[in-house]
């Protein structure tokens, strides 16, 4: 069944190419195996997004139809034979003519990335070299904080299970005192050619050095010559004041270690803010809401008001109605990565009295007496 890359995506025929953009990243936030994605998902997400993300290639897909076997059959691949990549691909293509049969062309390094994308193979020996999955997996952690810990910052500790480099080979994989040889398999390039068919063959990362293009004489025994090895480690993390709940920390190179001395992934922490029954939260401003009597707005009065800083006194002028509200000024959340703090608002709430004696019902009814 042909492959609907607009249905893919989740956009419409007309997207513009930055809605496109946008969903694709969207998806490959949710669908990246290192997040714990569906890895055939993500595949056929680089698929469509390698052909709908760029102008020319949307065109001809619009064009020819939804899968490139359509277009094949109409002229665009036709007439070749065997190749050792697409770098000979291409050249034989627009030697023969075939770059202008039917109007049909490609961008062959694009194309050997669409395939690369979908066999895990590298059109070129730096894509292969570069696509040998060997960085570090990111890490996404849920951190939880107090109300006034995500308001004024905080430093904490956190524990992970992870993939740390090996000390007793220091992530190169090889026991020390070893030495380390060009691989037999690939001859030192790092990857080895696949059929793929219709004669086309394709590099693809070699297994027995995982594209590194050498090989230790023998494996480190701690690490079995991975380079890393599982471990309980603790980082230290400080916590911005003004952070706010459902927001992202990111700590670059605080993931899991790559193999081999390859980049480590990054770490992720969601942050999650536990409510506070005192206050509410809205931007950088914090709202609360405080009960008065009938007599202190109507005279006048002082209450104390509970803050992020502590109790203060506040000042309620006579004749103050209910649902009046008091800014008082830089009490608030500090502006996170910034300057200042936001306010903190008090709703005062009239309090009306539900039961009376008669003394008071006299006192309000003379005090209901026109003068």
């Amino acid at each position: 069944m042909a492959k609907d890359y607009y249905q893919i995506l989740g956009v419409s025929k007309n997207a513009s190419q930055e809605e496109i953009k946008k969903s694709y990243y969207k998806l490959a936030h949710q669908y990246h195996p290192h997040k714990g994605g569906d890895e055939t998902k993500m595949k056929e997400i680089n698929e469509a997004y390698s052909v709908l993300g760029n102008a020319e290639k949307r065109q001809q897909y619009d064009q020819y139809g939804q899968t490139f076997e359509q277009a094949r059959a109409q002229g665009g691949f036709s007439g070749f034979g065997g190749f050792r990549d697409f770098s000979d691909f291409a050249e034989a293509f627009r030697s023969s003519g075939g770059a202008n049969n039917n109007n049909f062309s490609f961008e062959f390094n694009d194309l050997g990335d669409i395939f690369g994308d979908l066999f895990g193979l590298g059109g070129t020996r730096t894509k292969a070299r570069r696509t040998s999955q060997r960085q570090g997996a990111d890490l996404e952690v849920e951190l939880n904080l107090e109300f006034t810990e995500a308001a004024f910052g905080v430093q904490k500790e956190i524990k992970l299970d992870k993939n740390v480099i090996c000390r007793q080979c220091r992530g190169t994989g090889a026991e020390p005192g070893a030495k380390i040889l060009t691989c037999s398999t690939c001859r030192g390039t790092g990857q080895v050619v696949r059929n793929i068919g219709f004669g086309i063959g394709l590099p693809s990362v070699c297994s027995s050095c995982n594209g590194q293009g050498k090989k230790a004489e023998k494996d480190c025994r701690e690490c079995q010559g991975r380079g890393v090895i599982k471990e309980t480690e603790t980082t230290k993390v400080k916590i911005p004041a003004g952070i706010d709940d459902g927001q992202t920390i990111r700590l670059a190179g605080k993931g899991e270690a790559g193999q081999r001395g390859a980049a480590a992934g990054d770490l992720y922490l969601r942050i999650r803010v536990r409510p506070d029954p005192r206050f509410v939260r809205n931007g950088y401003d914090i709202r609360t809401k405080t009960e008065i009597s009938f007599p202190q707005s109507a005279l006048g009065t002082k209450i104390e008001v509970e803050t992020l800083d502590g109790k203060i006194k506040l000042k309620i002028p006579e004749g103050t109605q209910s649902g009046r509200v008091f800014r008082i000024a830089g009490k608030g959340v500090p502006i996170l990565q910034g300057r200042g703090r936001g306010d903190h608002l008090v709703k005062v709430i009239v309090k009306t009295p539900t039961k009376l004696n008669r003394k008071q019902k006299k006192l309000l009814e003379e005090f209901d007496e026109p003068e």
